[in-house]
């Protein structure tokens, strides 16, 4: 019986399979950030137009061409700043591929170094240094000491095309809010967007393994901050015009 239980434990822990979430970070990050700049900017441009007394017909080309643009904005923003990031990690790749060729023992000292600093004795970081780089050299220092991995590579097109595709749905909710209630445009479009807001906090935080709970209050109270700015600045210049 006890060997029994023995084999049960061991077939579970050999089963075990902890699940993480960082390699989500890359599409993730895109794609909380384009949802939420879709609904945040769409709806305080929308409750600001709305604050200063404009048609409705005003109101819903305000809302598609704030659509239209920030996906576009998005798109090429995230595309250019993370082109940025993968040409950085090219040069750098390529400096660390000329070093190894040119001084692959001081390359070896500087890998046995970084075990040695993560609490390896000497002896044991240089028999790691030395087969991690016969299998592949800049693989190795690429990872442990540059930083660059699989999970963090900079993947401009993904980025680009997740935020204006993103950017795009969270900006259709108060569009389509404005259009159902014309008539009282700023309560539609706030309390739609909010409820976008609190559901994105929510997703991004289970998707990500975060707290749901603080994702909602941070993402909501800048939401409602946003709405608020561009009201009081629609009501402001509504009245002066």
């Amino acid at each position: 019986m006890e060997q029994s239980a023995t084999m049960q434990d061991n077939d579970m822990i050999d089963g075990h399979h902890a699940v993480h979430y960082v390699n989500r970070v890359g599409w993730l990050r895109a794609a909380v950030l384009g949802a939420n700049d879709g609904i945040v900017s769409t709806a305080s441009l929308l409750t600001g137009i709305a604050a200063s007394g404009a048609a409705r017909e005003t109101i819903l080309l305000s809302g598609i061409a704030a659509l239209v643009a920030g996906a576009m904005s998005m798109a090429a923003g995230e595309y250019v700043s993370v082109s940025a990031q993968s040409d950085t990690e090219r040069a750098d790749l390529a400096k660390e591929k000329k070093a190894l060729a040119q001084q692959p023992h001081v390359e070896w000292e500087e890998l046995r170094d970084i075990y040695v600093d993560r609490g390896l004795t000497a002896d044991l970081a240089g028999q790691v240094a030395t087969q991690l780089m016969n299998a592949d050299a800049l693989a190795a220092h690429a990872r442990d000491e540059l930083g660059i991995s699989e999970v963090s590579t900079a993947r401009p097109i993904q980025a680009a095309l997740t935020s204006a595709a993103t950017f795009s749905a969270g900006a259709v909710a108060p569009v389509l809010a404005a259009v159902a209630s014309p008539s009282n445009a700023i309560a539609a479009v706030a309390v739609t967007s909010l409820l976008c807001l609190a559901m994105l906090g929510y997703v991004g935080a289970r998707l990500g393994g975060g707290g749901a709970a603080r994702a909602v209050a941070r993402v909501v109270f800048w939401g409602v901050f946003a709405m608020l700015a561009t009201s009081g600045v629609g009501k402001l210049f509504g009245a002066a015009i």
